[in-house]
């Protein structure tokens, strides 16, 4: 098996210690920035939808606020984001490379993503089990975990699933400004070295990556479907 893969991926065999650092980068960034970005995003995505027209904490003010940062973020392509959050990356990591100085561009460009996931996600709850609640004299509060959130985790699961899975692709541009991670290692070495082996190697591990979470979504979607 050995002879076999250092015939058909020799360049990657001679790098190995770099090959495997490069996943556990791309892992960091993933599992680091989609958890931050999940509790973020989830809060906002709740704050938009009870505070737009018609919710039941209803705040102009702050629904405008909120959807205007939101577009506004999104508005920014990511390569552009990397650079216009490195000062905020050296104040909060102490450093804009490597894993640790991607985590904030990887957050700012996955929140307002994911909040429109969650947004879109709650809007899907029967406006009926809402107006029963209040009937009832829930809180707000009561309302959110209770309704929007119980009865909406298989979208807010489907939601997550298409965010981490953009995640991925976002860390592979990160790698290029010095973030390190399997973007890094293809480009280093697939591109600026012309090394075919490597590039298709890292293609199919970021495959197999983002089926294993494709495949983990899928049972949650399926499991919380009504």
């Amino acid at each position: 098996m050995q002879e076999l893969l250092n015939k058909w991926i020799p360049n990657v065999m001679e790098r190995l210690p770099d090959f495997w650092q490069a996943i556990g980068d791309t892992l960091l960034m993933v599992v680091w920035s989609g958890v931050i970005s999940f509790v973020l995003g989830l809060a906002l995505g709740v704050v938009v939808t009870v505070t737009r027209p018609g919710g039941i904490l209803e705040n102009r003010a702050v629904y405008q606020i909120l959807d205007k940062l939101i577009n506004f973020i999104r508005s920014i392509p990511f390569i552009i984001l990397l650079t216009a959050v490195m000062p905020l990356s050296r104040l909060i990591m102490g450093t804009a490379i490597y894993v640790r100085g991607a985590i904030v561009p990887l957050v700012f460009g996955t929140v307002p993503f994911f909040t429109r996931q969650v947004e879109s996600a709650l809007a899907q709850v029967d406006k009926g089990l809402v107006e029963a609640a209040l009937a009832m004299g829930s809180s707000p509060l009561e309302i959110v975990f209770r309704v929007y959130l119980r009865e909406s985790i298989a979208a807010i699961a489907r939601g997550t699933t298409i965010t981490l899975i953009s995640l991925i692709g976002l860390t592979a541009m990160a790698g290029v400004v010095g973030a390190g991670g399997l973007g890094d290692f293809a480009i280093r070495y697939g591109h600026d070295r012309n090394m075919t082996d490597v590039t298709y190697v890292t293609v199919l591990v970021v495959f197999l990556l983002v089926s294993l979470i494709q495949f983990i979504g899928g049972r949650i979607v399926k499991k919380n479907t009504h």
